[in-house]
């Protein structure tokens, strides 16, 4: 079966990677030739199902719980299994509890416990939660590895605008360049910092919770951190805006004064598709499939959208070679 898939972002490379998995011969088209053009390349990385349940429903934390497994087969050594902290000034305790209260898979620890676990926060934070199940990865190493990985296994990578009629399949992953042709799709914009200290070390990912700017500060190679994210209604790509860089500089710094010192290497903004409910959709009509609307969660549930697209077009292939054996 030949499948076109539309987008290469980590939506159509995870579709890519499952439908060549059951054989197809698949070839990836998107105009831009540069990784960095997609919301995808803004992401955090983390693979943090029952710390995304705080503010989702329930279908992200069972969609989700097998990310990490499955980035770890298809990129081997890419996931880090370290789990994530999250944390809260003593002002701010009972938004550590309310935190608590809407999630589960986590075990609370004291501040000796907070030490332990990353001793450049020993005795900043009275209490928190570890959350041991979760992981992380880099989302720009894992895309160029899956990218290199899709191509030594025979996938084309098309800049061009490919026949879609000499495809059996073709699979959209175009997310919001897809907006003009499905209206129920907004965009949520994302701004986060790449900050450089050699002052700080983190092993996980690690959560401040505030009631107005919650930050998370994922750990990189090079002594460097993705700090994110703000979460604003809006379409615009236009770079960050002065306020949302205070905020985070300023949460940043509320998590370890070290970060004060650091060199910003990097602004980024990234809009993401999303529903009205927040939830991702698998949609079919006639020979195309759609996988849009993962939100925030990319590269948290893009392996089951994936694999929901993948065998939704092996379903239809092989029930129409069953009516052509039937018919004969």
């Amino acid at each position: 079966m030949k499948v076109l898939v539309k987008g290469a972002g980590v939506a159509g490379l995870t579709a890519a990677h499952e439908l060549v998995r059951r054989g197809a011969q698949v070839v990836v088209a998107d105009p831009r030739r540069d990784a960095a053009a997609a919301a995808s390349w803004y992401a955090g990385g983390m693979l943090a199902p029952w710390c995304e349940r705080e503010s989702a429903e329930q279908p992200v934390l069972d969609l989700g719980i097998g990310a990490a497994d499955w980035w770890e087969g298809a990129l081997p050594g890419h996931v880090l299994r370290r789990g994530t902290l999250v944390v809260a000034p003593a002002r701010d305790r009972s938004e550590l509890a309310r935190f608590a209260s809407r999630t589960g898979g986590f075990v609370a620890v004291d501040a000796g416990g907070i030490a332990e676990l990353e001793p450049d926060l020993a005795g900043r934070f009275r209490e928190g939660l570890h959350f041991a199940a979760e992981a992380h990865l880099d989302p720009r190493a894992a895309l160029e590895a899956l990218h290199g990985e899709l191509s030594a296994n025979g996938v084309i990578f098309d800049t061009g605008t490919p026949v879609e009629n000499r495809f059996d399949r073709v699979i959209d992953c175009t997310g919001m360049a897809r907006a003009a042709a499905d209206a129920r799709l907004r965009g949520v914009r994302g701004e986060m910092l790449i900050l450089r200290s050699r002052e700080v070390t983190l092993s996980r990912p690690v959560r401040l919770l505030h009631p107005r700017i919650p930050l998370y500060v994922v750990p990189r190679s090079g002594n460097r951190f993705m700090v994110g994210a703000t979460m604003i209604e809006s379409g615009s790509a236009q770079p960050i805006t002065a306020r949302s860089m205070m905020e985070l500089l300023n949460a940043a710094y509320s998590l370890h004064p070290a970060f004060g010192e650091a060199e910003i290497l990097e602004t980024g903004v990234g809009v993401r598709p999303a529903y009205a409910d927040n939830l991702p959709r698998v949609e079919q009509s006639g020979r195309s499939i759609t996988v849009n609307g993962l939100y925030r969660h990319g590269f948290l549930l893009a392996p089951a959208m994936a694999r929901q697209a993948a065998e939704l077009a092996f379903e239809r292939s092989e029930a129409r070679e069953l009516a052509h054996e039937t018919d004969g």
